[in-house]
């Protein structure tokens, strides 16, 4: 591991960042992302790009994060301690988009890196990341498509890679207080480096490149279907499970906070607005209900 490999895999980010970016503002007539960038004290800084308000995408931030520190936080140690005390460098790119129309999902995507140094020890450093879909009123076709994309991210690093994650995906984003996953799942990695670098990051930059292909067709397709008070209340419900899953078990959310990042830009991943209704249930057979029946549990959605 050298600089070069670190600032490669910066320069990707970096360029990632600005593709999402420029990809969903084409979906917005008028509403663009502004752009936010901020230094760690510790070390390391961040450019942070949020877009509110707009026709299609009630929020959207879009962040890339480069930190450094001289000891890796908890979040990142307490599965193993033997790194505990080393310096770091962790930097990445990381999406939540909120929606305006119910029947748009919301995503959230993330590619990482981290590098954990000591002296007289050798180098480990690993890749991280993956994207999910978290539907209000889901489609079947688009559950199948998201997945059909991922499958191709992972298609040429091995046949047992896409349905390896997709597991990881369903058991990482599931709330065990409320017995359900947050949405349909996809992908989730993370300690990545038995490939060696250079293939390990050519995956980790193919879900990185694949992310808008799987996600700006469902905008796409349910950004003009009409919707009522109704929806957009169970939209504003779920929401809050999303703000649930993200300030409890979220371990970028931990990571962030305690390695003392920019709570601003770690906090953009909450809803801009969430209700919680006390012992709320679907109507029975209702669209609400078919949410929880065939959706919020891990399910093999290409038929494998």
């Amino acid at each position: 591991m050298n600089t070069d490999n670190i600032n490669e895999v910066k320069n990707y980010l970096l360029n990632l960042q600005d593709e999402i970016c420029k990809a969903l503002e084409c979906e917005e007539p008028e509403a663009r992302f502004i752009e936010d960038l901020w230094e760690r004290p510790e070390g390391g800084g961040g450019r942070t790009r949020v877009l509110e308000n707009g026709q299609v995408f009630e929020q959207g931030g879009v962040n890339f994060s480069y930190v450094r520190g001289i000891n890796l936080p908890p979040s990142a140690t307490a599965k193993r301690p033997e790194l505990a005390n080393r310096q770091f460098h962790a930097m990445g790119v990381s999406l939540v988009i909120h929606p305006q129309n119910p029947f748009i999902p919301t995503t959230h995507a993330n590619v990482r890196f981290l590098v954990a140094e000591e002296q007289g020890s050798p180098t480990i450093w690993w890749f991280g990341g993956g994207f999910d879909l978290t539907p209000f009123y889901p489609f079947k076709e688009d559950v199948i498509h998201w997945h059909t994309v991922a499958r191709s991210a992972c298609q040429p690093f091995g046949n047992d890679v896409y349905s390896s994650y997709k597991k990881w995906c369903d058991e990482y984003f599931f709330l065990p207080h409320r017995n359900e996953t947050r949405g349909i799942g996809g992908l989730f990695f993370d300690d990545l480096n038995e490939w060696g670098f250079d293939t390990c990051f050519a995956f980790m930059q193919s879900v990185g490149n694949h992310f808008i292909d799987a996600y700006l067709p469902i905008v796409q397709k349910r950004k003009n279907i009409p919707f009522s008070e109704r929806e957009r209340e169970f939209q504003l419900y779920r929401r809050g499970r999303y703000a649930e899953f993200n300030l409890v078990y979220d371990r970028g959310t931990l990571f962030g906070l305690q390695s003392n990042g920019r709570t601003e830009s770690i906090l953009m991943s909450m809803p801009p607005l969430a209700r919680w209704k006390y012992n709320w249930k679907p109507e029975p057979e209702s669209a609400e209900a078919t949410l929880y029946s065939d959706y919020l549990k891990p399910k093999d959605w290409l038929g494998n």
